[in-house]
This record gives structure tokens, sequence and C-alpha cells, in this order.
């Protein structure tokens, strides 16, 4: 019995080998050509002290960006329960669709930015299946409202919901999830659904089982409980990675949502200085994060931080919004 346990062991320590060497040794083939995007928080521009429908054209105009994931906060579009107010968003939608670019759309409660849950105040006295219930209320009105536009190109149900170390939010319920998916699939037949995972803590097969196109971050330097802490991955851990979940999956994509291209500190980014800002993300920190999403071999990736490049040209350094300008060039 001993020996046939040591085997099993050994045999296990083999394949772990196996795939860490499949993970993290070699290079990916660049792809020959990235179709870039942002994302766009409305609350984030406010929170900078920005004029967010102005920041908004800036990034169409200027910037000229055709890519771009929306997001429909609960607490925003539902402050009255049953009384939903889509003005914002879909003055957002009309610009991109001006514009003729493509939007990601994201719904549900948790959703991107901190705390990452999102939840209109009427419904905190409500028990979590109650809770759940109103979502599914708002994610059909929400479907409903948009589904035949032409500027919407994915729906992405909620944002990472497999992490569960990060943000203020619930424990995951894994057959509410597939609910809300059910549900979307069911009123949008003809759109793709997204589901995103954390690219380094997640073996992207909760969204994979799920959803048609899965959506990895990529993080590069991040502070945390152990202070800054720079990710030791080579870019080709998240092409073979890809790689091995499509082999498993029937996956239509997996795709870069969200490349970290602003800073991440031990406090508010708008309260840190410029050198505290660089720590993690100076413009040469900026420079070599695109460096490595073309090495990963990503086709399709989206830059984290659009609202930060805008604040930082605002108070006098143009350079990140430069810089990224050059990677939208039609």
């Amino acid at each position: 019995m001993k020996k046939i346990l040591k085997k099993i062991i050994l045999i296990i320590v083999i394949l772990i080998a196996v795939l860490a060497g499949y993970l993290f040794i070699g290079k990916a083939k660049p792809a020959k050509e990235i179709e870039w995007g942002v994302s766009f928080s409305k609350r984030t521009a406010i929170d900078y002290g920005l004029d967010w429908q102005k920041s908004f054209s800036a990034i169409l105009d200027d910037l000229k960006v055709k890519k771009i994931r929306l997001v429909a906060y609960w607490d925003e579009i539902e402050p009255e329960e049953g009384k939903y107010n889509f003005n914002d968003l879909e003055w957002q939608l009309l610009e991109v669709e001006r514009h003729e670019g493509q939007a990601i759309f994201a719904i549900g409660r948790r959703m991107p930015r901190w705390p990452e849950c999102f939840e209109p105040e009427w419904v905190k006295g409500l028990s979590e299946q109650e809770k759940q219930e109103k979502i599914l209320d708002f994610l059909k009105a929400t479907i409903n409202y948009f589904k035949d536009r032409p500027g919407i190109k994915i729906w992405q149900i909620e944002n990472e919901p497999f992490l569960g170390t990060f943000g203020k939010c619930p424990k995951l319920d894994k057959k509410f999830l597939d609910k809300e998916v059910v549900l979307v699939k069911y009123l949008d037949p003809w759109h793709p659904i997204m589901i995103t995972e954390s690219g380094e803590f997640s073996t992207w097969i909760g969204g994979a089982k799920r959803a048609d196109i899965v959506g990895t971050s990529i993080y590069r330097k991040i502070y945390g409980k152990l202070g800054y802490v720079q990710y030791p991955i080579p870019p080709v851990f998240y092409h073979r990675k890809a790689i091995l979940i499509k082999s498993l999956f029937n996956l239509k994509d997996i795709i870069a949502i969200e490349v970290q291209a602003e800073p991440w500190g031990p406090k508010p980014v708008k309260n840190m200085t410029s050198a505290e800002q660089d720590v993690s993300m100076s413009l040469k920190r900026f420079n070599d994060v695109i460096k490595y999403t073309q090495e990963t071999g990503f086709d399709k990736a989206y830059l984290w931080g659009v609202e930060w490049w805008y604040w930082r040209k605002t108070n006098g350094d143009d350079s990140f919004w430069e810089t990224a300008k050059k990677l939208f060039v039609n």
C-alpha cells in the first residue's frame, strides 16, 4: 500500500512539474496586431474630480478608442426599486456608436472598481435570496433596454466573480451565477457572454464552463499586505494557459480584459504624489506593460486606467495619454 501511495505521489509531482514547465518556460508567439481597448468608469472619473462626459469624449475623439468596456452599476441605474435610469449609460453607448465603436457591456452586482460590489441603498435590509431576485430584475430590465443596440458587442456578467479574496462582496453563489447566465442567454441569444477571471489567481475554469468568452486580468506590480509585489510571471504563462483552457472548453475567445496601466498603492491614487505613483506605474513601466502584453500572444487587450491618464493630462502631464494614443492609431 505504501509503495502504491509513493507512486501516486511521484506521478502527481511529475505532472505538476510538467505543467509548471509548460506554463512558465519558453516564449509565446506575439500577436501580429492587437486590438487595443479601454475600460471606462463614470464613477472613477468623478472620483478624480473630472467632468466624466468631457473625459469620455476625449477618449473617443482624441485617443480614437474604438473598443471600450462600459459598466452598468446597479446602484446608479436603479436608485429606487423598479425605477431605472439609463440616461448616462445610454449617452456613453450613443457616443460609442456615433464613433463607430464597439462596447463590452458589464452588468451585475459585482462590477469593476473598488469596492467591487455596488448595491442600491433600498436593498440593504433584504435577505441575500431577495437581493438575488432583484438583481435578476435589474439584469432583465438592462438587457431588454440595450440588447438591440448596434454598439453592443459582448455582455459581461459580473466581474471576476470567482476572486473571493478581493472586494467587499458576498460569498460567490455559483448557482445564482448560473441563473444570471441562463437569463441573459434567454433574453439575448445573439450576443456572446463573457465572464472575467483573475489572471494570476484563477484557473479560468469557472468562467470557461459558463461563458462564451473568458476575460483575464494582467497585473504586474500591486500593493497588498506584503507591500509592493512584482508578479514573477512570464508572458508565456498567459499564452499557454489560454491554449490549455481553449482546448478543454468550447470557447469563442480569451481576451486580456483588464491590463494594469495605472498605479496601485497604499492609498487612493489621487492622494499619491507623482513619485509615489511611479513606484507601480511610471512611464517606463507603462511601456513595459504594453510590451509584456504584446508578448502574451493575446490579440485583444483592454487597458485599465484611462481615467488616470486623463487626470494626469489635466494636471499637466500628458505623457501617459500621448503614449497610449499611439496604440489607437487607425
